[in-house]
């Protein structure tokens, strides 16, 4: 129960705060007033969290993830076992019936795309599903690649060698592969080019075998780029491309490669589209009501615009 609560109950009140309900308890038994669906809500987050508190640390941000995940019944619903990626270090459970479907997409199909805003979890379920593929030994290496282009920045000649030079760019799939591998094993497979971490203008005429390639910020590639790159996947591989079409940093006018892609290959067989929307953010609450306050704001300014 201490685990449950928190700190000066500080899990409870966090719930309470989100959806705006009143918790009291006399041991395990709690009581919830507030709107029925919110209530509803509450008590399922306060089982999930009681089931879990036997077994790990519950935080602010478990709490948070719950919170997400059964924010609609049917969030619930599509909780299943099966649908845990298992990383070497951690265990990623999809949340949510988007994520749910990227999940199985990952496993099943030979190229995914996940497209939506920031904080869906695209890039870190796809890096989890590359560290479970290789520890199966579905894969034997794991390919990051992304477009070097700078988000609205002039950062001029960048120092050091190939490698340094884009590590600023991939930094976010490192940091994945840091929390689910460790550093030390990431360092180790990095020199045994194990894990491989490419810029896209270095992709072309190479063919990658039983590989797990994994195309982040997908939205800044040119259609060029874009055909260049899925025409890389060789035998035994799998190829995920993620972007959030609304966060180009290409130059005014230029037709973004994964607009493109979602056009061209809307249906071809054995290439699964999944898209996200604001409700899947699972980090900070507040990145939550940005993205949904920026996509709102840009529906107004197209409406705008038409004659």
């Amino acid at each position: 129960m201490a685990n449950l609560c928190g700190q000066f109950d500080e899990h409870i009140r966090q719930i309470e705060d989100r959806l705006r309900v009143r918790i009291s308890n006399r041991g395990n038994h709690f009581e919830l007033s507030g709107t029925e669906a919110a209530a509803n809500q509450g008590a399922r987050v306060l089982k999930a969290l009681f089931a879990a508190a036997g077994s790990e640390q519950i935080d602010p941000e478990r709490v948070h993830l719950e919170l997400v995940e059964h924010a609609h019944p049917e969030n619930a619903a599509a909780r299943r076992d099966d649908l845990i990626l298992h990383a070497r270090r951690r265990d990623v459970r999809a949340r949510g019936p988007n994520q749910v479907a990227y999940v199985e997409a990952l496993r099943e199909r030979d190229l995914t795309f996940g497209i939506g805003p920031a904080g869906t979890g695209k890039t870190y379920l796809a890096v989890a599903a590359a560290v479970e593929a290789l520890s199966a030994d579905a894969v034997r290496r794991i390919v990051l690649v992304r477009p070097a282009v700078e988000a609205g920045e002039r950062l001029g000649f960048l120092p050091g060698d190939m490698a340094q030079k884009i590590d600023p760019y991939l930094r976010p799939m490192y940091d994945a592969l840091y929390e689910m591998m460790g550093f030390d094993r990431v360092g180790k497979l990095i020199d045994r080019h194990v894990i491989e971490v490419a810029p896209l203008a270095f992709m072309r005429g190479r063919t990658l075998n039983e590989a797990f390639v994994i195309l982040d910020e997908a939205q800044n590639t040119t259609p060029e780029q874009m055909k260049m790159f899925l025409t890389r996947i060789g035998f035994g591989s799998r190829a995920v491309v993620t972007g959030d079409v609304t966060q180009t940093d290409l130059p005014e006018g230029k037709l973004s490669g994964l607009n493109h892609a979602s056009r061209v290959l809307a249906d071809v067989a054995g290439v699964a589209f999944v898209h996200f929307g604001p409700k899947d953010v699972v980090r900070h609450p507040l990145v939550q009501s940005i993205v949904a306050a920026y996509a709102v704001d840009e529906a107004r300014r197209r409406r705008a615009e038409q004659p």
